[in-house]
């Protein structure tokens, strides 16, 4: 693996540019949304005094940090609203730990956005490449794989952006491998943010060490006592290296149209091909929703504060049938309260059908006349049958933009990102998308 890192061209790769386009921009939607959540400001908070030189831009905001503070924070707010792209085999979100990283450390280093993109593909590609072989019981087990994995992508990503040899990229996934963590129980919680924010920051962190001759195991992932098999079985190997430089996972990569767990929006969609049906909500007597085993496991949960709406079947019916609407603020605090939302979400029950697969639901409403009308859904919008289009994750950074509460430009960005292959230096990028920078703006 690290050799195809250090040996992959632009040539090799540029047919892989426009999706990975697709992914830088859905992870500045994403991050921009959620730039001034509390979550974002403590974390800034809490690293600038120990920030080296602020080299490195607070997506959305107008803090600087070092390049692994900015690393960090920027991971964050890109996986906090759970709205971030994802890879349907192994459902790691895989822009969030490796573009944070990658984006930061070129800004710092005035790198190009070609090289960018490069870095970014290959980061992906390994990250993806290590969650396949160990999925899916390293997920089973309670890895949060977007963390655990994700960590794989940044090490490699900078390391290919530091100009290191294959033994040196080597040894930075070595070291990534010594760092890896993350588990799924935090997932209502801000602390899944941590994880996520670390595997960016250190796997930046295992390039630079790498880069000055720092070692590790030539075989930390696969060997007998290696990462794989402390934290699930024994890898798949031909999932690892299957197909390995002919094949890009950047190309089987998808964007969510809402900010909740990807394994509900089959759910959301049927109760909006189901609201269009009814004549009036308050006819709803209850609601029963069916899907796979790990449809129940992520979502058959109390509703506590927005984290857990987030990942609650009964919210996410509530808001699309009672609302008619599943975006941000469907999912924000304000909304999850209401009263009328609490009790429709008493409504809602679910119920195991082992002979749907994970990420299709059932939906089936009862009407006060005793009528019972059904709705199923195999394939949601955002999934590979079904993809967001450009337009639709330009308009995604745009609503981010507003509801993120940010004063950067949308425009900009989007331009930027679509040209990004002719990019000279990433600062420029990170400039012109600030409305703070007086002179663009003019």
């Amino acid at each position: 693996m690290a050799e195809l890192v250090a040996a992959t061209s632009w040539a090799d790769i540029a047919s892989q540019q426009h999706e990975a386009k697709r992914s830088i921009l859905n992870f500045f939607a994403t991050a921009i949304g959620s730039a001034h959540d509390p979550a974002v400001t403590i974390a800034s908070r809490t690293l600038s005094p120990f920030s080296g030189g602020a080299t490195s831009t607070i997506i959305g905001r107008t803090e600087r940090l070092d390049a692994m503070g900015a690393a960090f924070v920027n991971a964050i707010s890109a996986n906090l609203l759970d709205f971030d792209d994802t890879h349907p085999e192994t459902i790691i979100h895989p822009a969030a730990p490796v573009a944070a990283p990658v984006l930061a450390l070129a800004e710092a280093r005035g790198l190009a956005g070609r090289d960018v993109l490069v870095a970014f593909i290959l980061g992906v590609e390994v990250e993806c490449r290590i969650g396949n072989a160990v999925s899916p019981q390293h997920y089973a087990r309670g890895w949060h794989i977007t963390s655990t994995c994700g960590i794989f992508g940044a090490a490699v990503a900078c390391a290919r952006l530091l100009g290191l040899s294959a033994d040196g990229i080597a040894n930075a996934i070595g070291i990534a491998a010594s760092q890896s963590a993350g588990n799924v129980e935090n997932l209502p919680t801000a602390a899944k943010n941590v994880s996520v924010g670390n595997a960016a920051r250190n796997g930046l962190f295992a390039a630079l060490l790498a880069q000055q001759g720092y070692e590790a195991a030539p075989r930390a992932i696969e060997g007998p006592l290696g990462w794989a098999r402390a934290m699930g079985d024994d890898p798949d190997l031909e999932r690892l290296l299957g197909g390995l430089g002919r094949t890009w996972e950047i190309s089987k990569n998808t964007y969510k149209p809402y900010p909740a767990g990807i394994v509900f929006h089959a759910v959301i969609d049927a109760c909006f091909a189901l609201r269009s049906r009814i004549g009036r909500i308050d006819q709803i007597e209850s609601v029963t929703v069916q899907g796979s085993a790990l449809l129940l496991a992520r979502g058959d949960r109390p509703v506590g504060n927005e984290r857990d709406a987030r990942v609650s079947i009964h919210h996410c019916v509530a808001c699309s049938l009672l609302i008619g609407a599943a975006g941000v603020s469907e999912f924000a605090r304000d909304t999850v309260f209401r009263p009328d939302m609490a009790r429709f979400r008493e409504k809602v029950r679910a119920a195991l059908d082992s002979s749907m697969p994970d990420g299709a639901a059932r939906v089936s409403i009862q009407l006060a006349s005793g009528n019972i009308i059904a709705e199923t859904v195999m394939s949601p919008r955002g999934s590979l049958a079904d993809p967001l289009g450009d337009r639709d994750i330009e308009a995604k950074l745009r609503d981010g933009v507003r509801t993120g509460g940010s004063d950067w430009s949308a425009e900009r960005i989007i331009e930027s990102v679509w040209q990004l292959d002719t990019c000279d230096d990433i600062a420029g990028v990170m400039q012109r998308a600030s409305s703070n920078n007086h002179a663009l703006q003019t």
